[in-house]
């Protein structure tokens, strides 16, 4: 649990109705092991023992509301980290204003509205802030050493032209004029500033600590560069918070070849963080926690105390009833790690937000049932069967030296769009294709080669690239180009021009593990949804990868994921449907059944048991040209199909990556 308790000065009575015993049991009740509390929140109030001036008033003078929060969790073996809010806190800007970031007109940097709408105000980092708050954390250091972690919140890159900014970037020898230098500094002071917090955490962790600090708000896109000053990872993804549905898949899939534990939690909250009036459905819960499960994360709920320090029953029954699931299938699980084939390879600069092409990768390749990873461009690939660079990503000289090496390993290369023509040259694999440079239309269309589509050529979003089949390439799907190009001047119809006649121009080709797609194939897919594109790119992967590691029907939807554990092969199969229901949020209040799903595991021999979890279903199976054939019907939204090694030796299990 990550227990919200943002509460103003203004709250006369804070924790009047506190009671050690009622509040831990709560959380025990509901299969939670760990909950962070606050030490102090964004109104900058502190909530333990102390003689700080920042104490909330509304805290009883004899009540050291942490210190008999964490004894009571720890009393019934739950965990307990403290959470300290950083670059927000209200005390600390009404107190000296002079400390507050600042745009480069001098205005005061907050969230939300004018100065007289309520709002957060966001301190800088360069200021002598950054000691006002070391001496806050040095004091609950000290006060609660050893700590089961600790949880620093809102710490973002922050840019700011005040006085002390300006002198940082001077000593750095940056141009605070510069807007991109006032980013740069911005990221190094905040690497700064986390090293010397780091340092002092680590004073107080236990020697056998596997969470240490968080500095929540970070990119975790950057994660492969910062990931040297942490523990563990948590990954704050709220779908209906502003996250939404397609977030989690993508920056899990990111963080998990990181290799560290990692905690991702989304919220009991209707909407976003703060909802505190609002209960989300019970079967949106109960997705979010088992697609957290399905990515090999730990679960983690948010939620927001009120002020007077009673849990509210109706949350943790809900909570309870998701983590319950979540508990009996974790024995499924031990020591279980995530298998890929697939690396699709990303810059990180794109930050967490996948954009249009991220989620059009993952969506497309969730639909295909294709087991992938999300890596940066200094990954080293050469291990996956194949490897996937979207058209939002650059590939300058060093990515192009490791694509080579991966394809001399025996990977297949799919590129995508402007991956085809690189930064410094080709993408280093020999290409089925020979670009020409842009296409002079924004809107073409393909004509399928490889199947009968009834003469019909869908349009292709996005200005392609002009690339011609090399000898011995299997071309998938041309071009058809239009009448002319759509201007305001010269135009035909509603929306695009229609098709004229067929060229030479490949869209889709296939040549010695290397796949050319033109253009923008991925980020067509997520802003026009045509299922189209996802059959060509399927049919494109199925002749780099004719044996993936899963094969399932069922509806579109269906969420898969694969772990290996050292006896046996789990596959996650998770059913639910999020629904356009206000103007910007999509619920979930149904599982969606599954029933009779075929589906078919690689192996290298035929298992000892195939059942289904937690349900403990035994499940009839054949074995056949590799594959382990079953059927399963899941009405609850989430189960695992478990297929048991037929030897303690594990020569049984599928090939991981």
């Amino acid at each position: 649990m990550h227990l919200d308790f943002h509460t103003g000065p203004a709250v006369p009575d804070v924790a009047r109705d506190f009671d050690p015993e009622q509040f831990a049991r709560a959380f025990a009740d509901a299969h939670v092991d760990s909950v962070t509390v606050f030490a102090k929140c964004h109104h900058g109030m502190l909530y333990y023992d102390t003689e700080r001036p920042e104490r909330h008033p509304g805290l009883p003078a004899d009540l050291d509301l942490l210190a008999a929060q964490v004894d009571a969790l720890h009393g019934v073996g739950i965990r307990a980290p403290i959470y300290l809010s950083v670059q927000v806190d209200e005390h600390a800007a009404g107190e000296h204003p002079e400390w507050m970031a600042c745009d480069e007109d001098l205005r005061m940097t907050r969230w939300g509205g004018s100065a007289f709408t309520p709002g957060w105000h966001v301190l800088d980092m360069s200021s002598p802030y950054q000691d006002y708050f070391a001496d806050q954390l040095d004091e609950v250091l000290r006060r609660f050493a050893p700590v089961d972690g600790i949880f620093l919140d809102m710490c973002w890159d922050q840019p700011s032209a005040s006085k002390w900014a300006i002198d940082g970037m001077r000593r750095d020898g940056l141009d605070p004029a510069g807007p991109q230098d006032r980013v740069r500094y911005a990221r190094s002071n905040a690497l700064r500033y986390m090293e010397r917090y780091r340092e002092m955490v680590e004073k107080a962790l236990p020697e056998d600590a596997v969470q240490g600090v968080w500095f929540n708000s970070r990119p975790k896109t950057n994660l492969h560069e910062e990931s040297r000053l942490l523990r563990h990872v948590e990954i704050e993804a709220l779908p209906t918070g502003g996250w939404g549905y397609a977030y989690l898949p993508y920056v899990a899939r990111f963080v998990r070849p990181l290799g560290l534990p990692t905690l991702s939690h989304t919220g009991r909250f209707h909407e976003s963080w703060g909802d505190n009036g609002a209960l989300k459905p019970r079967a949106a819960l109960l997705y979010e926690c088992s697609q957290v499960l399905s990515h090999g994360l730990t679960n983690g709920v948010g939620d927001l105390l009120h002020p007077r320090g009673v849990p509210a029953r109706a949350t943790y029954e809900l909570i309870g009833s998701a983590y319950e699931h979540i508990e009996r299938c974790e024995p499924f699980l031990e020591d279980g790690s995530l298998v890929s084939e697939v690396a699709v390879v990303v810059d990180p600069e794109l930050g967490d937000s996948p954009g249009p092409s991220g989620v059009g990768t993952v969506r497309a390749l969730q639909q295909l049932r294709q087991q992938f990873d999300i890596v940066p461009p200094t990954a080293d690939v050469s291990a996956y069967r194949v490897v996937l660079v979207p058209e939002s990503t650059t590939v300058d000289s060093a990515l192009s030296a490791g694509l080579g090496r991966a394809y001399e390993a025996g990977a297949a290369i799919v590129l995508v769009g402007d991956s085809l023509t690189g930064s410094d040259g080709g993408p280093g694999v020999p290409l089925p294709v020979e670009v020409a440079g842009p296409s002079a239309f924004t809107a073409a269309f393909l004509r399928r080669e490889d199947v009968n589509t009834g003469g019909f050529d869908t349009v292709a979003h996005g200005r392609a690239l002009r690339a011609t089949p090399v000898p011995g390439a299997e071309v998938l799907a041309r071009f058809v180009r239009p009448y002319f190009e759509r201007t305001w001047d010269h135009f035909s119809g509603h929306s695009y021009t229609p098709p004229d006649a067929l060229t030479d121009e490949a869209a889709v080709a296939v040549r010695d593990r290397v796949v050319a797609v033109t253009w923008p194939l991925l980020q067509a897919f997520a802003e026009h949804g045509n299922e189209a594109y996802r059959e060509l790119l399927g049919a494109a992967l199925a002749r780099v990868l004719p044996d993936p590691l899963l094969r399932a029907g069922g509806p579109t939807h269906l969420e898969t994921t694969v772990v290996r554990t050292p006896g046996s092969t789990v596959v996650h199969l998770l059913s639910f449907v999020p629904s356009r229901e206000t103007a910007t949020l999509d619920l979930v209040h149904d599982p969606f059944p599954l029933l009779d799903l075929p589906i078919a595991v690689r192996a290298q021999a035929p298992p000892a048991r195939v059942h289904l979890e937690p349900e403990g279903v035994e499940l009839e199976w054949t074995y056949d040209d590799g594959y382990v054939h079953t059927q399963v019907t899941v009405q609850g939204g989430h189960a695992m199909l478990v297929l048991d090694d037929s030897s303690t030796t594990q020569t049984g299990g599928l090939e991981s990556r």
